[in-house]
């Protein structure tokens, strides 16, 4: 039996290909997957520990410039650190903000990965964490050092001016060096700037104090030692920890990120695996209905039923070993090449061989064999049934009338029950409705595929008059072909309808969330611009005084971020620190009692919601504590409705400027005299005085700022995806070869009667179009209603809500199932009309 599996392997390889490519696709998804991943992982870790080789004892504080509670480490503590014994050296570091321009005058990074830290030289005027390529470390207050990687994207050369954006204005440096450095920031793609270390204090945070220090042993001393005689000496809120321990931590931060990065991918080769079985199982079933003679000879000759069954599974053992060692192989080859993709897109990783890993190995070969055996079970199954007596007739192996029936009675209750499921799950409205929404989808995508088969005849019949009146018989025998087989046509329709459910339901939730954001930013802000640091922190005050004085400006508030306690509990209450006057004219607040020119008095703003939950109504007069600990009474001068740009309580800034020691403006809120132009909007970036780590963006980018990451996950999701649609199109040309091989009689007679191969090839063009579109809207059905579901669950959290089809794209995805149609035909449709009519006839 095993010769006979191997000999029907080979001797049905082209039939197979389809089968061996769409398992070989999900095989290299998978093992792409675990290679990347642990490749990542591995130069991680040598990285964390490469940076850490060095440091005995690192010490971390939570200094703040401004935050006098909580101090840094002074230089009188750093001395004492330097006089332990068995310690080599004691490093002092600040570190912040810093970023610079390129030759485009944006800025280099994306803002968090841009940093600025002093440089620190010991003996020999060296700082033994970084190494110098050109020039030297800065010395004095007007220099500075770049990374190399930064000094080629922003062209600077060793003696040149260079422009420095901190929170504060831009300031001009001269570049005394270039370095090369292990800092992760740097690796991510960020830039690091190092300042004399005076200067650094100043910037960062305050004069003779650094936020954190290394320690490095001398030769014989212990990390463990070390790290007790240093405890004792520290500040109060201060952290030190061994280097080791902290490349742990950094080690276990970065398998932590990379898990939810493998679970994703590996998410989608499971989807893509999902519909390679119905395509494997359709495959086995139409190669077992063409050798129902054959099997039924070798169980005359004496076969069993488990005989039969063994050497079916065999086959598809063969096949997924084969499909699974070039999989395996593509796989590698795809982790490499995305691992170069993620440098040319500005990603670095830190050097390091690919890593195989067995686990890989295992999960892609394991993958790969389990997955084709488990798909040509049921046609083994059924294979095996096959009686000896089909032998003497060209009687295939047909499903009885009752079989049918079954099958269409479990598809029904399980698709009713996945529904039900679904429709409570959104009723439901949160996230453990979320979690019911995902169990009935299951259920329902389950049912509506074992009821394909059934669907099919009714939605086909409705297109077969259109079919018949535009193609004329070519149009009618397609229609007829689409329907003959309900099983085939189900099984690979089905491949296409899960792609285009997930597709469909990730456009319906996408645009719909995307318009709610859309339509949440056009109803609560009039401002023209919004001017915010591109690394997130907080803006200097320098820039809000600017700013009121640039020319064009009609209103300028900030969002100054301020928190007060209030009640028997002292609960936490956020608010915002507000211009009286112009916050109206940047935010469209609508007050439900009171006024808002009651700011300008000293009061505050409460919206509905936060005032209902505390209690609280206009007129009312509120105690606070705020966060320096002096005690206030705030009145409550207006409630407005809640704006999602602002906290739920407003405050004049003149009642929040004595109780804040730090600036947090993050953002500062403008109107211009004749709104939005590039003559306002220059001068807003000349009044910032052209710093390039400052983001000015008008309504139309402030739109695109919060919605934009919803555009950028739809096209990962459909890219993704993509692959379980390729495989879908395989099914397709596979379902229709195999057609074409076993109608081989049928069509040399309607070429004998008339049909010629102009015809011969539309017929089975228009079977593939319309068994793809028949896919197509069974998955754009289910996908929207899955949409709508979820999208629903979300509605109660996202102001605005409503669901929102989007018809164009529906209308693409049918368009390009067509089309997937004919392209999959044009082989199949070619060899069917090259068949010669009379050998054709012959056939059996």
């Amino acid at each position: 039996m095993f010769r006979t599996a191997l000999r029907n392997v080979l001797a049905h390889k082209a039939r197979l290909l389809m089968t061996v490519l769409a398992v070989m696709l999900g095989v290299a998804f998978v093992s792409g997957t675990l290679v990347f991943t642990d490749t990542l992982g591995n130069a991680f870790r040598n990285q964390s520990a490469k940076s850490y080789a060095d440091v005995a004892v690192a010490v971390t504080t939570w200094a703040e410039r401004g935050d006098e509670e909580t101090p840094g480490v002074d230089e009188a503590t750093l001395k004492k650190i330097k006089e332990i014994d068995g310690v080599a050296e004691a490093t002092g570091r600040v570190s912040g903000f810093a970023g610079v321009a390129d030759t485009k005058g944006k800025l280099i990074g994306d803002g968090w990965s841009n940093t600025g830290s002093n440089f620190s030289p010991g003996a020999g005027g060296k700082d033994a964490q970084y190494t110098f390529t050109d020039g030297t470390g800065p010395v004095r207050a007007g220099q500075i050092a770049l990374d190399q990687e930064t000094a080629r994207k922003g062209e600077y050369r060793v003696g040149g001016p260079v422009r420095v954006a901190t929170n504060g204005p831009v300031k001009e440096y001269t570049l005394s060096g270039v370095f090369t450095t292990e800092d992760g920031a740097v690796n991510a793609g960020g830039s690091l700037v190092l300042f004399d270390t005076e200067v650094a204090q100043k910037l960062y945070l305050r004069p003779g104090e650094f936020k954190d220090v290394t320690v490095t042993a001398a030769a014989g001393a212990s990390d463990q030692q070390l790290l007790k005689a240093v405890k004792p000496l520290l500040p109060k809120y201060a952290e030190a920890k061994t280097g080791t321990a902290l490349a742990d931590e950094e080690a276990e931060m970065t398998e932590t990120g990379l898990k939810s990065l493998n679970a994703m991918l590996l998410a989608f080769a499971a989807i893509a695996l999902f519909v390679g079985v119905f395509l494997i199982a359709n495959t086995f079933t139409m190669l077992i209905a063409q050798r129902t003679k054959e099997l039924a000879l070798m169980r005359a000759v004496g076969a069993s039923r488990r005989q039969v069954k063994r050497a079916i599974l065999l086959e598809a053992a063969v096949v997924g070993l084969i499909a699974s060692i070039i999989g395996f192989l593509l796989g590698v080859g795809l982790a490499a090449g995305l691992r170069s993709a993620m440098g040319m897109f500005g990603g670095k990783i830190p050097a390091g061989p690919l890593v195989v890993s067995p686990t890989a190995v295992a999960s892609a070969f394991a993958v790969g064999v389990l997955i084709t055996v488990f798909a040509a079970w049921l046609p083994a199954r059924r294979a095996a049934k096959i009686p000896p007596v089909a032998a003497m007739s060209s009687v295939h192996a047909v499903a009885t009338t009752k079989s049918l029936v079954v099958r269409n009675s479990i598809g029904g209750v399980i698709t009713l029950l996945g529904s039900a499921a679904v429709v409570a799950g959104a009723a439901q409205g949160d996230e453990n409705g979320r979690w019911v929404i995902g169990g009935g989808a299951f259920l329902a995508l389950t049912g509506v595929i074992v009821l394909i088969p059934l669907l099919s005849r009714p939605v086909i019949a409705l297109v077969r008059p259109l079919l018949r009146r535009l193609f004329g018989v070519s149009g009618k025998l397609a229609a007829q072909n689409a329907v003959r087989n309900p099983r085939r046509t189900g099984a690979t329709a089905s491949a296409l309808a899960i792609g285009l459910t997930l597709v469909t339901g990730i456009s319906v939730l996408g645009v719909t969330l995307g318009q709610a954001i859309d339509k949440m930013t056009t109803d609560n802000i009039r401002a023209d611009y919004m001017v915010s640091m591109a690394s997130g922190d907080a803006l200097d005050e320098t820039a809000l005084t600017a700013l009121r004085e640039a020319d064009g400006v009609a209103a300028a508030s900030p969002q100054r971020s301020v928190w007060f306690y209030t009640g028997k509990d002292e609960e936490a209450v956020s608010a915002s620190g507000v211009t009286p006057g112009d916050v109206e004219k940047v935010f469209d607040l609508k007050t439900v009692s009171g006024s808002l020119s009651s700011l300008k008095d000293g009061e505050i703003a409460v919206d509905r919601e936060t005032a209902k939950s505390h209690g609280w109504k206009t007129g009312d007069s509120v105690p606070v504590t705020f966060q320096d600990e002096k005690k206030e009474t705030l009145k409550v001068g207006a409630l407005y409705e809640g704006n999602e740009f602002l906290s739920p309580v407003l405050i004049p800034e003149a009642v929040v400027d004595p109780h804040e020691t730090l600036s947090d403006i993050r953002e500062i809120w403008l109107t211009m005299d004749g709104g939005a132009s590039d003559a306002n909007e220059a001068a807003v970036i000349d009044a910032l005085g052209d710093n390039p780590a400052m983001s000015v963006v008008d309504q139309q980018g402030i739109r695109d700022m919060f919605g934009g990451f919803i555009n950028t996950a739809l096209n990962i999701m459909y890219g993704l995806l993509a692959m379980a649609l390729v495989i879908a199109v395989l099914g397709v040309v596979n379902t229709l070869a195999m057609s074409v091989f076993e109608r081989q009689q049928e069509i040399g007679m309607l070429r004998a009667i008339g049909l010629d191969r102009r015809r011969v090839k539309r017929m089975i063009r228009l079977e593939a179009v319309v068994i793809s579109l028949f896919g197509a809207v069974v998955g754009v059905t289910l996908g929207t209603f899955l949409g709508w579901a979820i999208g629903k669950s979300l509605s109660a959290s996202i102001p605005g809500y409503a669901l929102v089809v989007p018809w164009d794209r529906l209308a693409l995805f049918l368009v390009l199932a067509g089309l997937v149609g004919v392209l999959a035909s044009l082989w199949p449709a070619r060899s069917g009309a090259k068949l010669n009519m009379l050998t054709a006839i012959k056939t059996e």
